[in-house]
C-alpha cells in the first residue's frame, strides 16, 4: 500500500507544482473582481464536471457548484488552486467567472462568483443530460461511484480504499479515496465524484494505466472541504 500510495504521489504532484500555500479557510465577506464581470448571457451554463479556465494554459474541471448564505462558488483544482486567480469560462479567456478566494488541502480552490445572475445549478453534467445533487457525504470502501470530466465524459466504478495519505513537496493532504476508475492523462484535475445525488469528491489524480487494466483515480471527500470553508451544497 505504502509503494502504491508513493507512486501515485508522483504522479499527482504534476498537478500541484506552483500553488500557492493554503489561503485561510474563511472566505472573505466580499472580494474584489480581478476582471470585469460579464452579462450573464454571455456565460454557458456551469455545472459539475464542466472546463474552467485560468491564465498560462491552465485547465481545471469545474467540481460542484456550492453557496455560503446569499453567496454562490465553486469548488475546483488543481493549478486552478491559486489564490487571487482569476477563473474562465472559456479557453480565450473573455469570459470570467469569478476569483480564487481560498485554498485547503493543497489543491482545492474555492471560487466566487462575480455576477449572481450568472446560471449556476446544483447539478452534474452527464454529457449528456443531468445529475441533480442534493447532498454531500464520505466515500465509503465498496460504494459505486461515478465521475464527470469534460475530455472522458462520465464513468463509474467503485471506491477500493479511504482515508489514503499522500505526501508532496507543499504538503501533506489526508483522507483521500481510491477508486478503480480509470482516467489517463490529461483529464482535469477538480473533476467531481458522486453516488446518485450526492457529491462525493473532487479529482487529485490518477494512476496506473487504463490500456492495461490496472488504472485508478484519487479523490478528495466533498464533506472535509464544505467544512473547512463552512459551505452547503445546493
Amino acid at each position: 500500500m505504502r509503494l502504491r500510495v508513493a507512486a501515485i504521489a508522483t504522479s499527482i504532484a504534476a498537478l500541484l507544482i506552483g500553488l500557492a500555500p493554503a489561503a485561510s479557510a474563511s472566505p472573505p465577506a466580499s472580494t474584489a473582481p480581478a476582471a470585469s464581470a460579464p452579462s450573464s448571457a454571455a456565460v454557458p451554463m456551469l455545472e459539475g464536471g464542466r472546463a474552467v479556465y485560468a491564465p498560462g494554459g491552465v485547465r481545471c474541471a469545474l467540481g460542484f457548484n456550492v453557496r455560503k448564505a446569499d453567496a454562490y462558488y465553486f469548488l475546483t483544482g488543481g493549478r486552478c488552486a491559486k489564490t487571487g486567480l482569476t477563473i474562465y469560462a472559456d479557453s480565450a479567456l473573455t469570459v470570467p467567472l469569478g476569483t480564487v478566494v481560498a485554498v485547503a488541502k493543497i489543491s482545492t480552490a474555492l471560487v466566487r462568483y462575480f455576477d449572481p445572475g450568472i446560471e449556476r445549478p446544483g447539478s452534474v453534467y452527464l454529457y449528456p443530460g443531468s445529475q441533480d445533487i442534493v447532498h454531500a457525504g464520505y466515500p465509503s470502501v465498496g460504494q459505486r461511484i461515478c465521475r464527470s470530466g469534460p475530455l472522458t465524459g462520465v464513468r463509474c466504478g467503485t471506491v477500493t480504499a479511504t482515508n489514503l495519505t499522500i505526501n508532496f513537496p507543499e504538503g501533506t493532504i489526508n483522507g483521500v479515496a481510491r477508486t478503480n476508475i480509470c482516467i489517463d492523462p490529461p483529464e482535469l484535475p477538480g473533476a467531481p465524484y458522486f453516488a446518485g445525488t450526492m457529491a462525493v469528491g473532487l479529482e487529485l489524480g490518477s494512476g496506473g494505466s487504463c490500456s492495461t487494466g490496472g488504472g485508478a483515480s484519487y479523490f478528495q471527500p466533498v464533506p472535509e472541504i464544505l467544512n473547512t470553508f463552512g459551505l452547503t451544497v445546493y
